[in-house]
């Protein structure tokens, strides 16, 4: 009797061993054997990878695991059935979608439609779509970086030419020199404007007061002056040269004949180069005009 209640006690402790075992690992893979979710299916094409225990996501929120996955050998695809917590509300029109990510592991979203009248019943089948996610973007970008290296190769190899010509080491030197140079002359300039900037800044003063002064004076000046008496003046003047003007271009006068009467200017014109043949014939022939005799007037031989 005791060595069958010894059986019975490991028969007891295995089954128990075997169930705390079952429960650890499904616990590990995310089964929670106390709890009653809702079963849903998933159909795909191509699961790429999903394996049993991938966890479910909606609104990147953990509701559920993958429970099972078959493969379907007469139409084809597969159907992959998902333990989503009975809380939530799949409305009609949700689907799953597939992402893979850059390491490799496969998720699986709920895409939750807006729907608030249908929802999917436990045990309906709910389609899934593939995306490619970051996976994607990263083999499209691999072959443009194919394409990219060798003239990133290029550029280098160009890079490294130029920064081994010693002229472009020279040029640095002389930069570098060139701007402490300017810093010390920017230091000399501030301390030359930060001693000799008052005495400036006083002589600058001084010819904005003289400035000043000189307005006023002329503003008094031209206040004195008598602008009526000036301006009758001025009037005066015009009308007096008004008038000579007249009178010159009139012919009641010697200076209006002798400027507009042609034949008064001819006449003076053959006077004056009858005088001047005059004199020309007297400095020639003197004798001719005047007789001297310091004894008396000869008599003409007859």
């Amino acid at each position: 009797m005791k060595r069958f209640s010894k059986e019975i006690a490991l028969g007891l402790a295995g089954i128990l061993t075997i169930g705390i075992l079952y429960y650890g690992i499904s616990f590990l893979k995310g089964l929670n054997l106390f709890t009653t979710n809702n079963v849903y299916y998933v159909a795909f094409q191509d699961i790429g990878g999903l394996s049993k225990s991938s966890p479910v996501y909606a609104d990147g929120f953990s509701i559920g695991v993958v429970s099972d996955i078959n493969y379907d050998y007469r139409k084809g695809g597969v159907f992959v059935q998902i333990d989503i917590d009975k809380n939530l509300r799949i409305p009609a029109g949700s689907k799953a979608e597939l992402e893979k990510e850059v390491l490799g592991t496969i998720k699986l979203h709920i895409l939750l439609a807006n729907n608030p009248r249908e929802k999917v019943h436990p045990g309906d089948t709910i389609p899934g779509v593939s995306a490619s996610g970051l996976l994607q973007s990263v083999d499209d970008v691999i072959p443009k970086l194919e394409n990219l290296l060798p003239k990133m190769d290029s550029i280098l190899i160009s890079i490294n030419t130029l920064l081994s010509e010693p002229s472009l080491k020279n040029v640095l030197i002389n930069t570098e020199k060139m701007t402490a140079n300017l810093a010390v002359t920017t230091a000399k300039l501030n301390q030359l404007l930060g001693n000799d900037m008052p005495k400036w800044t006083n002589k600058l003063n001084n010819v904005l007061a003289n400035a000043d002064t000189l307005t006023n004076q002329l503003n008094d000046k031209v206040s004195q002056l008598d602008v009526n008496t000036l301006m009758t003046q001025v009037n005066g003047t015009l009308s007096s040269i008004e008038t000579l003007s007249k009178k010159m271009t009139s012919q009641d006068n010697t200076i209006g004949l002798l400027l507009n009467d042609p034949s008064l200017y001819n006449n003076l014109n053959a006077t004056a180069a009858n005088a001047s043949n005059l004199i020309d014939d007297l400095q020639n022939h003197p004798k001719r005009y005047v007789h001297f005799s310091l004894f008396g007037k000869k008599d003409k031989k007859k």
